[in-house]
């Protein structure tokens, strides 16, 4: 029997949570979340975590699974995923796989060893240290995480040593671990979705999120994580939304410049999603123009699945 494996893709606000809870009710199955944030307990507001009764409806995996102290990668995520995808076929339901973060997706259809492409925020919180601290400082911190790798580099080739951290920042892997032509065997035939949205739309979802997120209470989600000792420069915490509320308290920027740079922060997200996920042209996409649209779109995927 083929075991096929629905996948929903797509930027920011687009909808993706409620039409795979649909999907999941009309199928009678269960969500895997491939949302690198939400999998992290008390990350709510600023996540856009499926709430409570959202998380009744349909069993979700990945959700709330770990402190935001606790380390996870793509590497682990692919591992982890497939399990929950194997058991669920073995029980006769239809997995179903949600998210937006695109290295997640990709690494779980194509294997992490194909997949292991680049960190767009991160490389520029590289760059960044470079110009403040120097090559040495970035060669250094190979020399922490992958010495062999390092062994190999010499520090004025910055852009080598810039790669092989990226590499380990995304897997928890050495470089040199993704140098063999590994190939991993497929087995499953995920047939992936794709929400497209008019951009003007879109931006206008977005803007709302934000407000709602505001409304919502982010700014005492941010101090409750803070008061927790969660160090501000936490990965967990470098992510729209907490960083600019942080900078906020911080008193380094105004609630009204914090709130300006959420929301374009977050359109520039979705633009860098958008960007990724139009590169595999194995992505079935699907024109949404209302909240109406998402609902027909969980009757066309059924059909048509």
């Amino acid at each position: 029997m083929e075991r096929k494996v629905i996948v929903i893709v797509g930027p920011t606000c687009s909808g993706k949570t409620g039409l795979a809870i649909s999907l999941a009710e009309k199928l009678g199955t269960e969500i895997i979340s491939a949302d690198s944030r939400q999998i992290f307990k008390y990350l709510n507001i600023g996540t856009a975590k499926p709430g409570k009764s959202e998380l009744q409806r349909a069993k979700h995996h990945f959700i709330d699974l770990l402190d935001p102290l606790e380390e996870y990668n793509v590497s682990k995520f692919e591992t982890d995923a497939l399990s929950v995808i194997d058991e669920l076929l073995k029980n006769g339901k239809v997995p179903i796989v949600a998210g937006g973060s695109g290295l997640y997706i990709r690494a779980l259809i194509d294997g992490i060893f194909n997949s292991v492409d680049v960190d767009t925020d991160y490389r520029e919180e590289l760059k960044k240290k470079r110009e403040e601290f120097g090559i040495e400082h970035l060669y250094n911190l190979l020399k922490e995480v992958d010495p062999e790798s390092a062994s190999k580099m010499l520090p004025q080739n910055w852009k080598r040593v810039m790669r092989a951290l990226e590499v380990f920042h995304l897997t928890g892997e050495p470089i040199w671990k993704f140098q063999n032509n590994y190939e991993r065997r497929n087995v499953y035939n995920f047939v992936q979705f794709g929400l497209n949205w008019d951009r003007a739309t879109l931006y206008k979802n977005i803007e709302l999120r934000i407000d709602d997120m505001m409304k919502n209470g982010l700014i005492d989600e941010v101090k409750s994580l803070l008061s927790r000792g969660l160090p501000k420069n936490l990965n967990a915490l470098n992510t729209v939304g907490y960083k600019e509320i942080i900078s906020y308290l911080d008193n380094e920027i105004t609630l009204d410049r914090a709130v300006e740079l959420i929301k374009r922060n977050t359109r520039h997200y979705a633009k860098r999603q958008l960007t990724w996920f139009r590169k595999d042209d194995r992505i079935k996409w699907l024109q949404i123009n209302s909240r109406t649209d998402l609902v027909n779109a969980a009757d066309f995927i059924v059909n048509n699945f």
